[in-house]
């Protein structure tokens, strides 16, 4: 068995990257459009709903934050909105760190990118790719731009079609990236052994968040995987 290639960039990859990142358009289209309309129904501007997506760019994040969104900002509320997206959000340093043996030789700058560009779904086709024995970072790459890109022009159509779905919640629509996640895990099983901290995870996750009130299952969630992992491993 030949031993894997050493990671590398190539046009190529960012162009097998974009390709096989289009089965996630519907899911990413959906709730862009979702959190769209809804930046528009609370009286967001479009230059703010779009400066969020833009630099945000966390579908999650970016629902929770509408809820706590105020017209007039006190310091206690940016510290609020400041602190529940880093709460949101702390799982992306794991999946960033888990990027490290690919990226560590790569220029700076596209590794900056690469990392603001990282989702929960984008990080799961790389990751595929990555096992599957590619070291191409422009799949990466060229998976997170392309993705980034149909968020923003989503967000912009449901921005303005906002008066069309008064309630997104009520068609369901903050499932459609769930769903999609979980599809996307199917092919990352690999018995029930390497299964466990996935379990972990979510047992103390729904726990947690059934006694605690807030986002702090997120956490306990990502911490209960990662110690499971270092256990089993």
């Amino acid at each position: 068995m030949s031993a894997p290639s050493r990671p590398h960039f190539s046009s190529v990859g960012l162009a097998h990257g974009a390709r096989v990142a289009t089965p996630l358009f519907p899911g990413f289209i959906v709730f862009a459009m979702a959190f769209g309309a809804a930046a528009a129904q609370k009286g967001l501007s479009l230059g703010e709903a779009l400066g969020m997506t833009a630099f945000v760019y966390a579908g999650a994040s970016q629902m929770v934050g509408l809820e706590i969104w105020q017209k007039v900002w006190s310091p206690g509320t940016l510290l609020t909105i400041v602190t529940v997206t880093a709460v949101i959000n702390a799982r992306l340093v794991l999946l960033g760190a888990t990027l490290q043996p690919w990226l560590r030789n790569e220029p700076l700058a596209r590794t900056a990118l690469n990392l603001f560009l990282v989702t929960d779904a984008g990080w799961i086709i790389a990751t595929r790719y990555h096992n599957e024995g590619g070291r191409d970072v422009g799949v990466l790459l060229g998976t997170g731009l392309v993705l980034w890109l149909v968020w923003f022009l989503a967000s912009l159509a449901g921005f303005f079609a906002g008066a069309l779905v008064p309630e997104p919640k009520r068609f369901g629509l903050d499932l459609v990236m769930p769903i999609y996640f979980a599809a996307m895990l199917v092919p990352l099983w690999k018995g029930a052994g390497p299964a466990l901290p996935w379990l972990a995870a979510g047992t103390v996750a729904l726990a947690v968040h059934a006694l605690v009130p807030g986002y702090v299952f997120i956490i306990a969630g990502a911490l209960a995987g990662v110690a499971a992992a270092m256990v089993t491993e």
